[in-house]
């Protein structure tokens, strides 16, 4: 039963990346760069004075939360195993030329997240204390009709499914299955270890939420960066040849993968966008629920900061991952990719006999440098915070659209909260390739609403820009 589901959700998965998936996000960003006026490039260090600013901030919110502990909730979203396990994936199945195109997504992403952070700020609701915002609320200005209320609602059913439920799935997923590889450990032990944690941390709400992104993020940044560092020092020759692999492979990937060069080339979009979509997030509107309770002098400011979690995500923490993937896995000494071409670059990444998976490959890199169990231990801890950092990120913006949908009801909330920890524990026990095609489906059916809100209310995003 479940290969059966496993193959009808890839098919599905497969027409939707290919074609929606790249329409839509290179489409919409290529909108808002133009009609901005590039704001990722005029207003990039703008942004990093916005969020670097507020790093030491000591000033008490008495609503909503600062913007630095929003762009922290949303990197902390943004920032999981889409930046070790998905990168990863998009190099063994795309080739090396995957991360370019994921750079051009997130380029053309910082644009976008930048008009779904103003939208959110700008529609977002008074609730108590805090602010309450996100697509649904944009939705309904964009379309207010019946239309309108539809699409909200349908958004609102897959955020909760995709960030609530199978999101936290893959990332528990993940932690189960590097913890086992690394120290042997059962994933249903894991499982009762991770949701009791989750349950604490989710009870506190934005608040508490907020407070532990914001000492998180910079800690496995910076744990990850520096180990990462490392790795590369010790690969230092191979850097240049690695790079050239990114962009040669970016071209004419059939090259190293086979096939025409028309399926070589769509393989390799596609992993880009569809794995830069999941780990940079840019166009699937689940940051903005962050960014709607920032409290800021205008949405501009929220802006920009924003762009930020879309360069930190990609062209620093996704890059090192690739840099240490194909220095090690792909290049030089040692390298147990090197050299294969077709069919035997397919039988190695691919399948039961792969020498390297989308989940082990990251590891494998390590343990080349600095021994097996070091490096196995090492990849794990990083891919435990970013996996965990993701949980708490994702519950909180499908929690957002569980109050919508349930009118802000106590028991929605609650129900929902239960749910969303047994879809914590039970995605340490499922396959891994299904969790990971269940995810990539209703966060792709996300996108669709999102784009055509964003769309509609380009005028509100152009005046702030331009302001």
């Amino acid at each position: 039963m479940e290969a059966k589901i496993l193959e009808i959700v890839a098919k599905i998965n497969s027409y939707l990346a290919d074609y929606i998936l790249i329409i839509l996000l290179i489409g919409v960003g290529l909108f808002f760069t133009v009609k901005t006026r590039f704001v990722q490039v005029r207003c990039f260090g703008e942004g990093f004075k916005k969020v670097f600013g507020g790093i030491f901030s000591k000033k008490e919110k008495k609503s909503g939360i600062s913007s630095f502990q929003a762009l922290a909730t949303a990197i902390a979203a943004q920032v999981g195993t889409g930046n070790i396990v998905g990168a990863s994936g998009a190099i063994l199945i795309g080739g090396p030329g995957a991360i370019f195109w994921m750079w051009i997504i997130a380029f053309l992403g910082m644009a976008t997240i930048y008009a779904e952070a103003i939208l959110a700020q700008e529609t977002r609701v008074k609730d108590g204390d805090n602010y309450r915002g996100g697509p649904v609320y944009y939705i309904k200005r964009a379309f207010p009709n019946g239309f309108g209320k539809f699409l909200a609602g349908f958004f609102a059913i897959v955020a909760v499914l995709a960030l609530g439920f199978m999101g936290s799935m893959v990332q528990s997923n993940s932690i189960a299955e590097s913890l086992n590889n690394a120290i042997g450990v059962d994933g249903w032990i894991i499982g009762i270890i991770l949701a009791a944690v989750s349950a604490f941390i989710f009870i506190g709400g934005i608040k508490r939420i907020a407070s532990v992104t914001e000492k998180l993020v910079p800690f496995m940044a910076v744990l990850f960066l520096v180990g990462g560092v490392v790795i590369l020092c010790a690969r230092i020759q191979y850097i240049p040849a690695t790079i050239g692999m990114i962009f040669k492979y970016a071209f004419s990937p059939n090259a190293l993968i086979g096939g025409g060069i028309g399926y070589a080339l769509k393989t390799a979009i596609s992993q880009g966008a569809k794995r830069g979509l999941f780990s940079n997030e840019a166009g699937m509107g689940s940051t903005p629920h962050a960014h709607a309770v920032a409290e800021v002098e205008k949405p501009h400011d929220q802006g920009v900061a924003a762009m930020i979690g879309v360069f930190v995500d990609t062209f620093v923490v996704l890059t090192m991952t690739a840099l240490v993937v194909i220095s090690c896995l792909y290049v030089g000494e040692g390298a147990p990719l090197a050299g294969l071409t077709g069919d035997a670059y397919v039988a190695a990444t691919t399948g039961a006999g792969a020498i390297v998976s989308k989940t082990t490959a990251m590891q494998s890199a390590y343990s080349m440098i600095v021994g097996g169990n070091i490096g196995n231990i090492f990849v794990a801890i990083c891919l435990f915070f970013f996996a965990f950092s993701t949980i708490i990120g994702w519950n909180y913006f499908g929690k957002v659209n569980a109050e919508y949908l349930c009118g802000g009801k106590k028991w929605g909330t609650v129900l929902y909260a239960i749910i969303s920890i047994g879809f914590i524990f039970m995605g340490t026990l499922l396959s891994n390739d299904l969790v990971w095609e269940l995810t990539d489906f209703f966060n792709y059916l996300m996108v669709i609403p999102n784009a055509l809100a964003l769309i509609a209310l380009y005028k509100i995003v152009e005046k702030a820009a331009k302001k």
